[in-house]
């Protein structure tokens, strides 16, 4: 969240922000409720002093006439400080409200409008391949090699789950390795998340648990939710913590299952593995100073480019325009990796993001760092990025390296966890 004293000092530059950002919110009747709200406080605070003195004069009164003429008033400043409790109160829940909905402000350099005013920024090393033969989708590929049951994922849980099979599944722990190997050698800490969080924790980072519009799956009669991302689980683990500042920057890399219920989602554009209730990712976290989060932020971007080049995959880098950005982010970077087999003779489709949400969620989960001899304690920057979403890495794998006999190249970077080169065909 924004620091209220910033948003009352900066009420039109918060609005201006929001207007780019396509939210609906109304800066100035928060101002208005903080303003209130404040001036209330000032009284309540006023009254429980004069009935702190009212209190203890009683004990000191020559008789019960003015004994019980303190007691009366001490009475009417209580009924009194009630009410205007109870007016803050509200002037708190509705200004909490409004408070919630702000946006993370946005970087200077973030292209402003809506999906299409997006920028790439570059491309990557392997160039868009020219099939000779025609080419097929993942679920094709997948159809013809036994790698993904789409009916039987059905059956078990419902449309949009799926088993991983045979050189698929290996695929999947290759690229859980690749990229988990990369990001140790990084100096990144390895860890392998919860696949649930709290309310509050998925709150803090920026999602909503429960309501119409969620894309998360909650356990009933539990505050516990599954988590849509290891975002969530990383980003929540320093929750309430003071970090010392020498330690920072934090880089920690994560695999969880992730859980998502795509409400609204359909439509050739997500068909098989593109858009799922569940799937597999490796997630980098960093809790920093304030000066460094943009230069790390970059730097996740970087190792994003890095992980896919590596994979032989093209892609391209999108700084993402202000109507597109998730609440939390100061900027975003998108990594969409070429799908031939998607749309009428292939498109980009999103594979990683990188954001920085500077000190929006770490105010929210009270993430601080002091800083050794100084007094006081600041806020962090939390920052996150994908290294791999394996499902959307398996359609880039499959419809890319798909040959004209109907075999798939393995990438050489995850052959020694796959154990052969090629998949199907010839190399059977």
């Amino acid at each position: 969240m924004l620091d209220k004293r910033f948003i009352l000092e900066n009420s039109e530059v918060v609005q201006e922000n929001c207007n780019r950002r396509g939210v609906k919110v109304d800066v100035a009747r928060f101002v208005e409720l903080e303003s209130q709200r404040r001036k209330l406080q000032a009284e309540v605070e006023e009254l429980s002093r004069q009935a702190n003195v009212v209190s203890k004069s009683i004990g000191q009164a020559k008789d019960d006439a003015e004994r019980d003429a303190r007691k009366e008033e001490g009475r009417r400043i209580r009924e009194r400080k009630e009410e205007i409790t109870a007016d803050m109160e509200r002037l708190t829940a509705e200004a909490g409200a409004i408070h919630n909905a702000m946006p993370n402000l946005t970087h200077p350099e973030a292209p402003v409008g809506g999906e299409d005013a997006s920028k790439e920024l570059c491309r990557g090393n392997a160039a868009v391949r020219p099939f000779g033969f025609p080419v097929l989708d993942h679920v094709q590929i997948a159809e013809q090699h036994d790698l993904i049951d789409f009916e039987g994922g059905a059956r078990v849980a419902g449309h949009g789950f799926y088993f991983l099979k045979n050189e698929a599944a290996l695929l999947e722990l290759a690229l859980q390795q690749y990229a988990m190997d990369r990001l140790v050698r990084e100096g990144f800490s390895p860890t392998i998340t919860p696949d649930l969080a709290r309310g509050d924790v998925l709150k803090g980072i920026g999602f909503i648990p429960r309501g119409p519009e969620t894309q998360i799956y909650s356990v009933e009669n539990h505050d516990l939710n599954l988590v849509a991302t290891a975002e969530i689980t990383l980003g929540g683990l320093y929750a309430g913590q003071v970090i010392e500042a020498e330690k920072l920057p934090i880089k920690l890399c994560g695999i969880s299952h992730c859980f998502r219920t795509e409400a609204g989602a359909a439509g050739r554009a997500s068909r098989g593995l593109y858009r799922v209730h569940q799937f597999t990712k490796v997630e980098m976290f960093a809790f920093t100073l304030p000066e460094q989060s943009d230069g790390m932020h970059n730097y996740f971007r970087d190792l994003e480019c890095e992980i896919f080049d590596g994979l032989g995959i093209p892609y391209r880098v999108l700084d993402i325009a202000t109507g597109d950005l998730g609440g939390p982010a100061y900027r975003k970077f998108d990594l969409e990796a070429w799908m031939p087999g998607r749309g009428n003779g292939g498109e980009y489709g999103e594979v990683t993001s990188a954001s920085n949400c500077t000190d929006y969620q770490s105010r929210r989960l009270d993430i601080r760092y002091k800083v050794k001899g100084e007094k006081g304690t600041h806020y962090v920057h939390t920052l996150n990025g994908t290294a791999v979403a394996i499902s959307r890495a398996l359609i880039a794998i499959l419809e890319n390296y798909q040959q004209a006999d109907g075999s798939i190249v393995v990438p050489e970077v995850l052959r020694r966890w796959v154990g052969k080169e090629r998949i199907g065909g010839n190399g059977i």
